[in-house]
């Protein structure tokens, strides 16, 4: 049986992401900050009969996490394949009023906790001699300049650089990495609010959103062994928008 790491997967993209993962047989190891959440999804996936998983309450960005992760790769069953970095947060901010404090929250969260989450999981695929797929979810800010994500869309393209960089420690262990950068895409967030839906129809060259299950059939490409010749690429999933790059009305 083959193990993934999902992060910041209660809902959304991460959630859709365990469905899928769970669904095709494999057991899944992911965490959710907000307890609340974690316990609605695990009630949902349980509901749904698939149980081969540990949900973990943790800040992804955090120490503690790791150090669990940690304990949770080695007791539980199943060989470890596969890690999808989903965690982040997204902070809106004019350039000329942006704090310091909302950028170290930032910068901690999407860089630094994504950079030690894949550094502790490429050791243990490492020391255990196991090949696998690292995925990094961006974002089309990452390649595009947006208003008022600035410091949003510099973590974005921060951490696609480090996908290309880190083919140079991670291919001589079999370890492959890539990055997803979604467009708009309709979540439980995004889905209370029409203005949304309408304005990324409406600037969308295939003439709609996103929804989860792009996203997740791309990453579960990245994570097969489909792509086993794939490593430090970015796949762009936006319905064409940073083809043409309109800002949204709202």
């Amino acid at each position: 049986m083959k193990k993934f790491v999902v992060t910041g997967a209660g809902q959304g993209i991460g959630f859709e992401l365990v469905k899928q993962l769970l669904g095709q047989g494999h057991f899944v190891i992911w965490n959710e900050i907000d307890s609340l959440v974690l316990d609605q999804a695990s009630k949902t996936l349980n509901k749904l009969g698939l149980s081969q998983f540990i949900g973990i309450q943790a800040d992804a960005a955090s120490e503690d996490f790791l150090q669990e992760l940690a304990q949770v790769l080695d007791s539980s069953p199943g060989v470890l394949a596969g890690v999808v970095c989903n965690a982040g947060i997204t902070t809106f901010g004019d350039f000329w009023t942006y704090s310091k404090e909302s950028m170290d929250q930032i910068l901690r969260v999407n860089l630094v906790g994504t950079f030690f989450l894949i550094q502790m999981t490429a050791r243990f695929l490492k020391e255990r001699e196991l090949p696998g797929s690292i995925v990094v979810m961006s974002s089309v800010t990452g390649h595009q300049a947006h208003p008022d994500l600035a410091a949003y869309g510099m973590t974005k393209a921060a951490l696609n650089q480090l996908v290309k960089n880190l083919v140079i420690d991670l291919s001589p262990c079999q370890i492959r990495i890539n990055a997803i950068s979604p467009g708009a895409t309709i979540t439980e967030r995004t889905s209370q609010n029409k203005e949304y839906q309408t304005d990324w129809s409406e600037i969308t060259p295939l003439g709609k959103a996103a929804d989860v299950y792009d996203i997740a059939a791309a990453t579960l490409f990245f994570l097969s062994d489909q792509a086993k010749h794939i490593t430090g690429q970015t796949l762009v999933i936006d319905g064409g928008w940073t083809s043409v790059s309109p800002a949204p009305k709202h």
